[in-house]
């Protein structure tokens, strides 16, 4: 089953092309790279595309998944890494995707309309989305040549601390309710980027964040990668209060496949029934409704259920569905038409010189 088409929220793709030190594998990428998306499993598994992040990895790795296995934990957060490091880095990843597009594998897209063409004709569809805002400077020039360059969508922080805000810890259990929300600088590049036209995502963010953007943001409120947290008492995953809230702005949440916050436990152990994808989508739709739910995987970021593995393997997912009665509208809704309804009212003509 690779019809319809999956547009996904979230992976990391471009950080694990840019840990090679070297030029994008394009034969690996092209054929069978050994990563969790290649052009090969996307085929095979019906991937349309999604949002491709950038991310700065610390340089000391503090993110130890086997920690995660444990009943209870709480990962340190790493520190703020400097602007000029992580505008290094996101230049480099960026350029990665960019030699992507020149290779044709796949096609960066600016507009709605550019993702339905790539949908239609079988291309790749990639969203330029930067996940931690570390590699802007606070006078956003960097922001403007990034949107120049094609970002569409942006966290303004990872889980650690930046110059725009703080996120959440890997806790669990845990609440998102941890620590004071943005900084002057992270208000200032909420209202930016709301003139720009580029989505401004909540995943990561803690509570106190969330509610700034909430108070600030003119566009809907999204969540490209997050789960319930009703379900799974994971600090990263969203509260009922939360997801009303992105409700009530029309907005929606792409449902995570990092299992750590798809299990009652919080374990990050690959031996994951599906049925827990279907549990939290099910709550999330009954939060939400059924027009603001869409898939966030974090593939090639995080650990996902052993029986879908890689993109190659969303086929059992869509089987999943079928058998969890979800009908022909529905699906389209979560595969694909959902996040391009969020983006068609969130991306628009930016306006010049406001809140620069």
């Amino acid at each position: 089953m690779t019809d319809p088409l999956i547009f996904d929220g979230h992976n990391d793709l471009l950080l694990r092309l840019h840990n090679r030190d070297i030029s994008p594998d394009m034969d690996g990428f092209q054929g069978n790279g050994g990563r969790q998306i290649d052009l090969a499993k996307a085929r095979k598994g019906g991937f349309g595309g999604g949002f491709f992040a950038i991310y700065v990895p610390d340089p000391v790795n503090t993110h130890d998944e086997d920690k995660m296995m444990a009943d209870h934990y709480d990962l340190p957060l790493p520190p703020e890494i400097n602007w000029p490091d992580a505008a290094h880095v996101a230049l480099s990843q960026a350029a990665i995707l960019f030699q992507l597009e020149r290779e044709g594998a796949l096609k960066i897209c600016r507009s709605t309309t550019e993702i339905r063409s790539c949908l239609a004709d079988g291309v790749m569809a990639a969203v330029l989305h930067m996940e931690g805002a570390e590699a802007i400077d606070p006078d956003f020039h960097m922001l403007e040549v990034m949107y120049q360059s094609g970002l569409r969508s942006l966290g303004p922080v990872w889980s650690r601390p930046n110059r725009f805000g703080h996120g959440v810890p890997f806790r669990f259990p845990g609440s998102p309710d941890i620590g004071p929300g943005l900084s002057t600088d992270g208000k200032r590049l909420v209202a930016r980027c709301n003139d720009l036209g580029v989505m401004v995502d909540l995943s990561h963010l803690n509570e106190a964040g969330f509610w700034d953007v909430a108070e600030i943001s003119q566009a809907p409120l999204v969540a490209t990668h997050s789960n319930a947290h009703a379900l799974t008492p994971h600090s990263r995953n969203l509260t009922d209060r939360q997801l009303h809230a992105i409700r009530d702005s029309d907005g929606m949440v792409g449902l995570n496949f990092a299992v750590a916050f798809l299990r009652e436990d919080g374990r990050m152990d690959a031996n994951t029934p599906i049925d827990r994808i279907l549990r939290h989508i099910d709550h999330l739709i009954s939060q939400l409704g059924e027009e603001r739910v869409g898939f966030g995987s974090d593939f090639d970021g995080a650990t996902v259920p052993q029986d879908i593995e890689t993109v190659a393997g969303l086929p059992v997912l869509r089987a999943a569905l079928r058998e969890h009665s979800v009908n022909d509208a529905l699906m389209k809704k979560l595969c694909y038409d959902n996040w391009l309804r969020v983006l068609d009212a969130t991306w628009k003509t930016p306006v010049e010189g406001a809140n620069s």
